[in-house]
């Protein structure tokens, strides 16, 4: 990974910062973007204080000129993407009939239409003569489905249907992509009171158990690509 270049939007949740550490260990140059500058800005300065290249950038992956700018601002600072991680995405855990309609149109505009403008806006700023990456979390939502999930299932389901449709597009192309399956993960994600779950975190998986499952996925040897894996704790995280 010596100089490659490594974009993660969302980069200051647990996955996303995790990740950011695990590609700094091996040199690449990083790229932490979010809503919330301040926020990733203290993950790269922890980069570079331990002596990794990471960078803070500004993003609002639901909005076009938002996207376009970061983009510019990368190509014309570091030069062409080579790897793109979406680690951004909202979560809503709620019985049908109780959802607030702005609530899901915020989910669904997040996950779905961010996830859409990212990886389009970025894919058209990647490398075009060297094998690239792109990694997705369409989480265990995104594969199976459960009660009060509706919302959140329907907007994962998008992730996975969408990226496989990308994979039929790009088969003559050089970019390879990765959907990670991901069962309950200590994050903040949690916390959000729109997600109405009881659940014991320490029985969960890590965000650096994750970053090493990402970093394996873009490091397949040539020739080869991780399309899909599925990974939950070995407890079921649900009391």
């Amino acid at each position: 990974m010596e100089n490659k270049i490594v974009l993660i939007v969302g980069g200051s949740g647990g996955i996303g910062s995790a990740t950011a550490k695990r590609f700094a260990k091996e040199n690449a140059k990083v790229i932490l973007a979010s809503r919330n500058k301040a926020n990733v800005e203290k993950v790269a300065k922890d980069i570079n204080d331990n002596g990794g290249e990471a960078f803070a950038i500004e993003v609002d992956a639901t909005d076009e000129a938002s996207v376009k700018k970061m983009t510019e601002e990368i190509a014309n600072q570091l030069g062409k993407i080579d790897v793109l991680i979406n680690a951004f995405g909202q979560g809503i855990i709620q019985p049908f009939m109780d959802i607030n309609p702005a609530d899901a149109k915020e989910i669904i505009d997040t996950n779905v239409y961010g996830t859409f403008l990212v990886t389009q806006t970025v894919m058209k700023n990647m490398k075009e003569d060297e094998r690239t990456s792109v990694v997705m979390f369409p989480g265990t939502m995104g594969k199976y489905v459960m009660k009060n999930a509706s919302v959140y299932a329907a907007s994962k389901f998008a992730i996975q249907g969408f990226t496989k449709a990308l994979v039929e597009e790009q088969r003559r192309g050089n970019t390879r992509f990765s959907l990670l399956y991901l069962g309950g993960v200590d994050t903040p994600f949690w916390d959000d009171d729109r997600v109405n779950m009881k659940v014991k975190k320490d029985m969960m998986l890590t965000p650096d158990e994750v970053a090493e499952a990402v970093f394996y996925a873009v490091n397949q040897p040539s020739g080869s690509v991780m399309n899909e894996v599925v990974i939950q704790p070995e407890s079921h995280q649900l009391v």
